[in-house]
């Protein structure tokens, strides 16, 4: 399947209707395209007895056949075609077969298994004559899509609660239905064919491996549609997927069209559609029920209730397809298309999780470049492990099932199962196992890794997993034809695979034929069979040293050194490896064996290793290897020392045959209580964990409050656990033990904080201070966010807010978008905290933050957990939200920025401090990007700001044409005055919480000179105003004007359409600098907020200039005093009255001579922040940073003779204490930075505005993001 961004007709050229195929992706690009509503809800309507089901020909059938819909394209035919036509008639480009239950499975209730190739090919014919008629009454092309249902049977669940490993259909079974029911519908002529509300991935899989069959041995391909069913709130299939894992399940099929149809209606929908939409380069489809089912069954959401709900996805660019399931009619379809026509189709992400392989259990796993070391755990596999071999032999899948969610609990993320045992039926096995996992949440949640050296068992586990696995493995082992056979067969089930470095010759044991195995497997998985690069994974062989042969010591140095070889030189690839294989010269020696598993590790890891099978929890940590013993290790793995072998045998005799890991040492339970409760946290040891903890809460002299030792020991304890994991010397089962040391010891202490609470309340109560309505410092809504379980680190910061006052709701682990902001809205609350540790945590918080906008919250955000970081949260989450989001590094700081949040004074200075802050590591961090890319200007003009024109209704000015203002009163100006800029000059700048005006007088190193200067100024303001010896002048205009393409025009008259030849043009410069992956903000330019001429709406432009007079006069009396200090106040002062003028003459704008607000009522400070409607940019500044844009405004206001106010040669105006800019009204009108642009503009500018290239690069060379001859 062509990528759904892919614009080339020649893609489409191995389909079987080649125009067809191209002319549906084409169509998705220009507009959102309609599908048909619900077939059975209109078939309810016709109220058909028995009789009316069974028509002539079923007339004696042996079984009842009412309810039976899918029957009534052969004996109802009419009204089949009925339905149809009305649907495409009320707007519907496809019409979907009457085939929901058309499988032979389904068909079994009703003993017509035989009928189903029939029935599918006259339920595609009477669509596709249907869509024929349409198309030849409206001259628009009608599509038929060829359903395909659930079936009433899945693959992941027992229809037994006795025995849950039971299934009542098989894979082959599914396979072999859809085949059949794909053949009828193909060729009864449907343009697509939709596998549809899927409830069960494993099904769906099941049909795309038939069709995916189908397309390559009997027919010519057609479009894929998929369309998935999250079954309540929850956002889970019926199956238990979350939408995520669901689409990286089905995306091998490359889909034309993916998305979510049922169970839903609209507004329970939105937030799985965006998560689909996030998350797939496919075309999203929707097409909800008429709201949730009331009490007898029925929907009550009318077509106006929900085409509304609809309108809001198509206006948030969340949309490709939409139509309607349970419920909807064609009123309902042709509500709908109305409602959708004027919006743009949902845009594709420029960049889709570049650079990672997806998996998926019940929920999505991303293993990007830097992702930290994936554990694959390896304890359920029959030939590494007895016990578990035993477990399986003798049956007990009951116990083998607590192995593989230990290994989950103790931090597998891969969970690798192996059956390869001589006396076992392996495929049997693997099928009884995988299906009992299934039915483990806690298990299946993670991906499997399907693990045999019979491809034929890896066919059974693959047949019995919904998500997306990873196969282990295929080699060259018996040439290419079996290598490309398996690997197609792996990409046909949409699975990883591990690539063995075997080929024809055997084992590679030297770098250079491992790389050139590797390679050459490379090559032929992408170039051959299309397999992502991002899903192989490379195993060089991690094969056993100290053998005692010298051909074996350099093995662990070959596999090292072949990894950094292979990840250099294979981009996208990945590379895993057997840990155990290494040290199997000390079997039976498991403290050394993992002393060398952990410091082989630390160096493969290094080298490139990103995954391996391992038992990671029983890994030491690389610096708690006794020193003896890590020098042997090193000496091994490095083979430094040709007596090491010797070295390390003796070393085990010493220590024991067999010895188990000694006791460690108590010698640290004799250090300070401090020093113990660190050694506890790093080592993970919860033994001591209460009596250490109660030691040092019983030192009140040193502790004098519960929560300090927590603030305290604790949290130093875990920054070193932090530390180490970040360095690689932590691994994850480990991080998670410190954690429950940690967890432990805050639960002792929690009984003594709530008492300490009491104690205080009741005293409050004595003194008559406590106040039941003010008892909390305030409210914070806290959440680990939604995939993503760890949350030791927001437990911690609830436990220290909650000793301080305030009321915390934790919503615990995994929690939805929707969830965190639905409980602050109803719980009032003050701050939201968002929590997680992984990387794809990160993903979801900017997600969180763009919803929170989106919805209208006006709460801080805090962002905190170990892969958070001051730079992601101010370069990727703060410009989605325009609240304050603030980065907390930890337990300890969250208090002090929470109370400043609560604070309304302090809260101003800090977000300022804040925002300047973050705003600097913006630039930093952007201006380090030496590869950035950039969009070609064509492109991101079709990313423009989306307006809904149709429904805008500009306000007309008070009058067109121009104002001028002789002499401004300056007592209006004063109020208005910005002092911070006014400190800036005097180099006086105070230190948070006393930044700002007027708390800068509160500083202690700047406060009382800034006092100082400021009331010296406020007697020279006086002083101006009483002599009259500044003077404000400026001027003011509106015309009727339209955006053509970047550029505004203006007009003298305001008639519509604009026509004719314009006052003047005001030419813009557009974002071209590509945006974070996964961003889908638009790319500005000033022309995005006036209406397009081709809209035909009335729309308006403005502009000012305004300067004081008279600085000048008075700089030279003082300079002929030598009184410099008065030349700079002068200066000073006449700046911040010629901003303020500016800022006072765009209030009276908004509420008096354009009047589109005239009910704003803003203080000062709201003003400078800019919390009001419209803007006012102005030429050489970030939005249009073109000074040449200034003559185009001299010369239509005659700004020079009407103000006196002069362009110099290098366009600075003079007076210097002057201001000018354009004025814009749309509510979605916002500054902007244009950024860098690419040469294709700055000639297309050029070209535009009549300039030589060479001079408008003169003029914009700090924005050209090329080097200029």
């Amino acid at each position: 399947m062509p990528p759904a961004s892919d614009s080339g007709a020649a893609s489409w050229s191995e389909y079987r209707d080649p125009e067809v195929a191209a002319k549906i992706a084409a169509t998705l690009r220009e507009r959102i395209m309609i599908l048909d509503g619900g077939m059975g809800t209109m078939i309810q309507g016709y109220h058909l007895e028995e009789d009316g089901y069974r028509g002539d020909e079923f007339k004696d059938w042996h079984k009842l056949l009412k309810g039976n819909n899918d029957l009534l394209s052969l004996t109802q035919p009419s009204i089949v075609y009925d339905i149809h036509k009305a649907y495409l008639e009320a707007g519907a480009d496809f019409a979907e077969t009457n085939t929901f239950s058309g499988t032979r499975i389904a068909q079994a209730d009703y003993g017509m298994e035989e009928l189903v190739y029939r029935l599918n090919k006259v339920s595609a014919e009477l669509a596709k004559k249907a869509a024929d008629k349409v198309t030849a009454d409206t001259g628009v092309q009608r599509y038929v899509v060829g359903a395909l249902g659930p079936t009433n049977r899945t693959l992941s669940i027992s229809p037994s609660v006795e025995d849950p490993g039971l299934r009542n259909v098989t894979w082959d079974e599914l396979v072999e239905a859809y085949a059949e029911q794909a053949r009828g519908l193909l060729d009864g002529g449907s343009d697509v064919l939709m596998v549809e509300t899927i409830f069960d991935t494993a099904n769906s899989k099941a049909a795309l491996f038939a069709l995916s069959q189908l397309f390559e041995e009997e027919y010519k391909p057609v479009p894929i549609f998929v369309s998935g069913t999250i079954v309540d709130r929850s956002g889970r299939t019926l199956s238990g997927q979350t939408s995520e894992a669901f689409v990286i399940s089905v995306s091998q099929a490359e889909p034309m069209c993916l998305g979510l149809n049922c169970a839903l209606g609209a507004t329970e929908m939105r937030p799985f559609i965006e998560a689909i939409g996030k998350n797939t380069t496919s075309y999203v489809l929707c097409y909800p029920n008429a709201g949730l089912p009331n009490a007898l069954g029925g929907y009550d959401e009318t077509p106006e209730i929900m085409a509304e709900h609809l309108r809001v996805f198509a206006k948030d660019g969340l949309l490709n397809l939409v139509g309607g399931c349970c419920g909807t009619t064609p009123a309902h379809i042709k509500a709908i298309a109305d409602a959708v026509r004027p919006f743009r189709p949902r845009k594709f992400p420029s960049v889709l999780h570049e650079g990672h392989m997806l998996l998926s259990g019940l929920e999505p796993m991303y293993v990007g470049p830097h992702t930290l070391f994936v554990n694959i755990g390896e304890r359920c596999n029959v030939a590494g492990s007895r016990a578990f071999s035993k477990m399986i032999q003798r049956g007990d899948y009951e116990k083998a099932l607590s192995v593989a969610k230990l290994q989950v609990e103790m931090g597998a993320q891969v969970l690798d199962i192996n059956m390869d045992e001589g006396m076992l039926d392996g495929k049997a096995a693997m099928a009884r196992f995988l299906n009992l996992i299934a039915t483990e949440p806690e298990i299946c949640k993670v991906p499997l890794c399907i693990d045999s050296s019979n491809f034929a068992v890896i066919e059974a586990g693959l047949k019995c997993s919904q998500g997306k696995c990873i196969v282990n493995s295929i080699s060259l082992k018996e040439g290419e034809d079996d290598f490309l056979r398996k690997a197609r067969t792996v990409k046909r089930y949409g699975a990883a695979v591990v690539v063995m470095a075997f080929d024809e010759t055997g084992q590679a044991t030297d770098v250079e034929h491992k790389v050139k195995i590797c390679t050459r497997s490379y090559n032929l998985l992408v170039e051959k069979v299309g397999f992502n690069p991002c899903d192989i994974i490379f195993d060089p062989n991690i094969l056993t040293i100290a053998t005692g042969m010298e051909e074996h010591n350099e093995y662990a140095i070959n596999f090292i050194e072949a990894t950094k070889i292979i990840k250099k030189t294979l981009p996208g690839c990945r590379v895993s490896g057997g840990l155990s294989n290494l040290s199997f010269s000390f079997r039976g020696m498991e403290r050394i064996r993992e002393a060398m598993h952990s410091v082989f590790l630390y160096h493969a890891i290094k080298a490139g290793m990103d995954m391996g099978i391992v038992n990671a929890g029983n890994l030491p940590l690389y610096d708690d290897i006794s020193e003896e013993l890590l020098k042997l290790c090193e000496d091994l793995i490095w083979n430094k020392d040709p007596e090491a072998t010797e070295k390390m045998l003796a070393y085990a005799q010493v220590h024991g045959k067999g010895a188990k890991k000694e006791q460690e040492s108590e010698e640290w339970r004799s250090r300070s209580v401090e020093e113990r409760l660190e050694h506890s946290l790093v080592k993970g040891i919860d033994k001591y964990a209460v009596e250490d903890t109660e030691e040092a809460r019983s030192n009140s002299e040193r502790y004098p409050r519960p929560l300090n030792v927590i603030e305290g020991p604790l949290m130093k304890g875990m920054s070193i656990v932090g530390d180490l994991f970040g360095a690689g010397k932590m691994f994850l089962p480990q991080v998670i033990k410190s954690a429950r040391v940690m967890k432990k010891a805050v639960a002792h202490l929690i009984p003594f904080m709530e008492e300490e609470k009491a104690s205080m309340k009741e005293q409050m109560m004595a003194e008559g201070t406590w106040d039941e309505n003010a008892k909390y410092a305030g409210t914070i809504v806290l959440a680990t966010v939604k995939g993503d379980v760890h949350d030791i680190g927001k437990n911690i910061v609830g436990v220290v807010l909650g000793c301080n006052n305030y009321r915390v709701i934790d919503l615990g682990v995994m929690t939805p978008c929707e969830k965190i902001l639905k409980t602050a809205v109803e719980e009032n609350a003050d701050i939201i905290g968002l929590s997680g540790l992984i990387t794809p945590s990160l993903d979801e918080m900017i997600f969180v933050a763009k919803e929170m906008e989106r919805v209208g919250l006006k709460l801080p955000l805090l962002i905190g957990g170990a892969t958070t970081s001051k730079t992601h949260t101010a370069v990727k989450i703060a410009p989605r939200y325009k609240e304050p989001v603030i980065h907390v590094l930890d337990a300890s700081k969250s208090v002090v920025v929470c109370s400043a949040l609560m604070d309304e004074d302090q809260k101003e200075d800090l977000t300022e401090d804040v925002a300047e802050e973050y705003e600097e590591i913006r630039e930093e961090h952007y201006d380090s990007l030496k590869d950035r890319k950039y969009l070609s200007i064509e492109k991101a003009r079709s990313r423009k700001l989306e307006v809904d024109w149709a429904s805008y209704e500009a306000v007309r000015p008070s009058f067109t044409g121009t104002m001028v203002f002789d002499d401004y009163d300056l007592s209006r100006l004063v109020d208005y005055i910005d002092w911070k800029p006014f400190f800036d000059v005097w180099q006086l700048r105070g230190k948070y919480p006393n930044r700002g005006y007027p708390k800068i007088f509160k500083d202690e190193t700047v406060g009382e000179e800034a006092k100082k200067v400021f009331n010296e100024a406020q007697a020279m303001l006086r002083k101006i105003q009483e002599e009259k010896l500044l003077t404000a002048r400026g001027l003011l205009g509106f015309w009727p004007a339209c955006s053509v393409g970047d550029d505004v025009q203006v007009f003298q008259e305001d008639s519509l359409p604009r026509e004719g030849i314009p006052l003047a043009t005001f030419y813009g410069l557009r974002q071209q600098a590509e945006k974070e992956p996964g961003v889908t903000d638009p790319y500005l330019c000033l022309s995005d907020c006036v209406a397009p001429r081709e809209a035909r709406v009335r729309d308006y432009c403005g502009l000012f200039a305004v300067s004081v007079f008279g600085a000048e006069e008075m700089c030279r009396k003082f300079k002929a005093e030598f009184d410099d200090y008065n030349v700079i106040m002068v200066k000073a002062l006449a700046d911040r009255l010629a901003e303020a003028f500016a800022e006072e003459l765009h209030e009276r704008v908004r509420r008096e001579f354009w009047g589109y607000s005239p009910e704003e009522h803003l203080d000062t400070g709201d003003l400078h922040r800019v919390r009001y409607e419209g803007i006012r940019p102005a030429p050489g500044y970030p939005s249009q940073p073109d000074h040449t844009e200034k003559l185009t405004m001299w010369e239509l206001a005659d700004i020079q003779s009407a103000t006196g106010i002069v362009l110099t040669e290098s366009l600075a105006m003079d007076p210097a204490a002057s201001v000018s800019g354009l004025f814009f009204a749309h509510p979605k009108a916002v500054y902007f930075a244009v950024g860098k642009i690419g040469k294709d503009q700055v000639e297309d500018y050029a070209r535009r505005k009549k300039m030589d290239v060479s001079t408008v690069e003169k003029w914009l060379g700090p924005n050209l993001s090329y080097e200029t001859d």
